[in-house]
């Protein structure tokens, strides 16, 4: 698992327009909120992504971009937004490169069958690039409202 005072781990990925995104960037400009979630239309991914995007403004107040990511591929991110009305970017990483990097992979065993998936996990990245916090086991319902308020922290100090 990634800890906070860690460099957060540099990566570029595609969002729902096929354009690349590179977490360094951000760096020196933004401070960036960096959740992994399972898939777009799941129940929670929803719920996740809805909640993040209704305080888009708010995280934008506080010099921070939200970026998503899951294994979904660009165009599924495409679909997702617009039904949904997200208004940020979501990342495809559907080799799961970048999710591992961050330690958001798990793995279970089903029927004696090994299967690979996303553990729900945020974090929130300083200017800096340094990892200030790492959240894994999130739970959806609530969680955008959580990481704000840790983002209102960053501004204090």
């Amino acid at each position: 698992m990634l800890n906070p005072g860690l460099a957060a781990p540099d990566f570029e990925l595609p969002d729902a327009r096929m354009e690349m995104v590179r977490l360094g960037d951000f760096r020196g400009r933004h401070h960036v909120v960096l959740y992994f979630f399972n898939r777009d239309h799941s129940p929670g991914g929803v719920i996740e992504a809805v909640e993040f995007s209704d305080r888009t403004s708010v995280f934008r107040q506080h010099d921070t971009v939200v970026l998503g990511v899951s294994l979904d591929d660009c165009m599924a991110h495409e679909i997702f937004c617009d039904e949904e009305g997200i208004e940020f970017d979501l990342l495809s990483d559907p080799e799961g490169e970048v999710s591992r990097l961050y330690h958001a992979v798990k793995e279970w065993e089903v029927q004696g069958m090994v299967k690979f998936g996303v553990e729900r996990s945020t974090f929130v990245i300083d200017k800096d690039g340094v990892i200030r916090h790492a959240l894994y086991h999130v739970q959806p319902k609530g969680h955008a409202a959580e990481v704000l308020s840790l983002v209102k922290q960053l501004g204090k100090s």
